[in-house]
């Protein structure tokens, strides 16, 4: 069923970006592609047929009569379901496109039930669950990590989480109600920050590798990590933070109408489905503040690597690259 086809000729480069990465309004049109939370509902058959027509288009092989928008479907399905370094189906719960079905859920609950410890901790520590998948699923393949590593940067995370949370809870029981209800904001933020360098802690301690710009391999660098990592953690905190930190601000004036206090029971259910508004753009929009091919000057690496770069190939590779993970 498949025919040689040279994807020159037909002008068609399936893994060439379909908008231009090197702007904000390109990578936000790509990611909003990706992470459309339609794809989880697509079966696992369709996401191998994807795949398999993905790599066929690879080696110059397509279905007779395929039009360019069915190949586009298929890098579509395949960029959502399928990691980029390793091209292995990423578990269900950890893909960019479970973002706003999973987020939305997990923030509505966190902003909803927010006043009493017990419910603090329970929402915090079901949302570094779901962080801990998201991260290790989308970590540079590259770098392995063991199960004690994981079992670790889980419960620091978790850890920091809590302590944020459930001091600030206590802190703001005498604060105006608005600043109790941004503590799972800052409880986020604060596990962000120690979630993700942990679970990707081997890609810092051993380097990620890095590319000149026709992805030929130069070396593995940990400077390299420690940026995209970096640009990780801001991403994901940019990603939580109009919905937590812009929503209590409506929860709070709605609530003050009578209409909204003889319907406490749906406050729950609404703000679920105003957070899955939020992560809607959010997630697309956080994904695209930086480049998903990452770059680093040479004159920016280790001095051994930066010396074995310039030893092999002079002033050719002014720029490494790599990926930097989501």
């Amino acid at each position: 069923t498949y025919t040689k086809m040279a994807t020159i000729s037909l002008g068609f480069n399936i893994d060439a970006p379909r908008w231009d990465q090197s702007t904000f309004v390109g990578r936000l049109k790509h990611f909003l592609n990706i992470t459309d939370p339609r794809t989880v509902l697509v079966p696992e058959e369709e996401l191998d047929r994807a795949k398999a027509l993905v790599e066929g288009c690879r080696a110059g092989l397509v279905p007779p009569g395929s039009s360019q928008e069915q190949l586009f479907y298929a890098k579509k399905l395949y960029d959502s379901a399928f990691h980029p370094d390793s091209g292995e189906k990423m578990n269900f719960i950890g893909r960019m496109s479970f973002q706003v079905p999973g987020g939305m859920a997990i923030t509505g609950c966190m902003l909803q039930f927010y006043r009493t410890v017990p419910a603090v901790v329970f929402w915090q520590w079901v949302n570094q669950s779901f962080n801990a998948f998201v991260n290790y699923t989308n970590r540079n393949a590259a770098s392995p990590i063991s199960l004690r590593q994981i079992g670790v940067a889980y419960v620091t995370a978790t850890g920091a989480a809590l302590a944020t949370a459930v001091g600030l809870n206590l802190y703001t029981k005498r604060a105006p109600p608005l600043l109790a209800r941004w503590v799972p904001f800052a409880a986020v933020a604060a596990a962000n920050c120690v979630n993700i360098p942990m679970m990707r802690q081997q890609e810092i301690i051993n380097g990620i590798t890095v590319t000149d710009e026709n992805n030929n391999e130069l070396g593995r660098s940990r400077r390299a990590a420690v940026k995209g990592i970096a640009q990780v953690v801001l991403s994901r905190i940019t990603m939580a933070a109009p919905g937590m930190i812009i929503l209590p601000i409506i929860m709070e004036r709605l609530e003050k109408f009578t209409f909204m206090q003889r319907i406490r029971v749906l406050h729950g259910p609404l703000q679920v489905l105003l957070c899955g508004g939020f992560l809607l753009f959010m997630v697309p929009a956080a994904c695209a503040l930086f480049p998903q091919r990452c770059s680093l000057a040479v004159a920016d690496l280790e001095l051994e690597l930066r010396d074995s770069i310039v030893a092999k190939h002079g002033d050719k590779v002014p720029y490494v690259y790599f990926n930097k993970g989501l």
